[in-house]
């Protein structure tokens, strides 16, 4: 090799080894990277509707979402605070309710297994013999924690506003910042370095348009179940299952823990009905809405999801659990597009002599 090309490999080496020890940087600009894709994207919706020039689409667009985060400020934000309080405060009686139910189905099973309510799996009972007071206290404590937890989250305020401010500013000038970015790849490769970027874009898009009305929709369903089933805190339930809806995997099932810990106060029946019905949802969601919605979208396997999951929130920490599906599309773009068809299809069978 020659002197060029060592400097040219020591300066990537250096330049992944500082990536790496910015990681936390760059997946804070990765988030204000996508939601500036989801606020180019509805700026080209409203460009298309109204035939006006980007400036004031995006000045509508900040308007419209301004009003619509007042709104939700107003009338979604308070009672939703106050159901989940009381939410929260249900969760030690349902605790004890469930542990007064595994009691009875256990003595209903050493009856007929053993002829006895105590024979055979009284061992098992002696582990949920620890009085309900203290598994309330345990539990409310806990709760108590996770308030205090959710109130410290004041302190990435300023995280916040940084990737406020750089989306802000991506989405007013996304094709300048796109060719800044190109500007670091070598000349003979600029050309397809911008073709990959758009296609990433693209697919941010897609990906941003339908998990937005992916999560409409199972907080739509989530709330009309929970009506018909009688369950408290409707409004509660279904914003989290909604929210929720944006972590593949974990989310859905997480979802699921505060309705039924909810309905188990009614009846057990209810419980399971509630479990019922978010499967049910769930499953609507995996094999009717997502399709439909996003008939545009890169389809990614759920082995490589969980992958994607896994490897994110090791390297980036909870956001990059957030984030794992959105960088999950734009790593699988660029292995497609640079990896795939630019190297590895690149490559010929060398020649054998006759």
């Amino acid at each position: 090799m020659k002197f060029g090309q060592w400097l040219g490999l020591i300066t990537t080496a250096a330049a992944l080894v500082l990536l790496w020890s910015l990681r936390e940087s760059v997946i804070l600009l990765f988030a204000a990277i996508v939601l500036a894709t989801a606020l180019c994207t509805l700026v080209g919706w409203v460009r298309h509707q109204l035939r006006c020039a980007r400036p004031l689409a995006l000045l509508l667009c900040l308007l419209l979402v301004t009003l619509l985060l007042g709104v939700v400020a107003t009338a979604v934000i308070p009672p939703f605070a106050a159901q989940f309080s009381q939410l929260l405060a249900k969760l030690p009686e349902a605790a004890a309710e469930l542990q007064t139910l595994l009691r009875s189905s256990m003595a209903s099973v050493s009856q007929m297994l053993y002829g006895s309510d105590d024979a055979g799996l009284s061992w098992l009972k002696d582990i949920l013999s620890s009085p309900p007071q203290e598994l309330r206290d345990g539990i409310g404590e806990g709760a108590g924690r996770l308030l205090g937890l959710a109130g410290n989250l004041g302190g990435g305020l300023i995280q916040t506003l940084f990737v406020l401010a750089v989306a802000l500013m991506v989405a007013s000038q996304p094709v300048a910042y796109r060719e800044v970015a190109v500007l670091l790849v070598p000349s003979f490769y600029r050309r397809r370095a911008r073709q990959v970027l758009l296609q990433c874009g693209t697919a941010l898009s897609a990906w941003v348009v339908g998990v937005a009305l992916s999560s409409l929709c199972v907080g739509t369903l989530a709330a009309i179940g929970l009506s018909l089933l009688g369950v408290k805190l409707v409004a509660a339930n279904a914003v989290l299952a909604g929210l929720l809806n944006v972590i593949p995997n974990v989310g859905p099932t997480l979802s699921t823990v505060f309705p039924m810990s909810v309905a188990l106060l009614d009846s057990p029946w209810k419980a399971l009905a509630v479990l019922a019905l978010y499967v049910t949802v769930q499953n609507l969601e995996s094999y009717l809405i997502t399709p439909s919605v996003m008939h545009h979208q890169l389809k990614l396997l759920p082995g490589l999801t969980l992958t994607a999951q896994l490897l994110f929130t090791v390297v980036f920490g909870p956001l990059g659990l957030l984030l794992a599906l959105p960088m999950a599309v734009c790593v699988q773009v660029i292995v497609r597009e640079v990896l795939i068809h630019d190297i590895l299809n690149g490559w010929k069978r060398p020649r054998t002599s006759p």
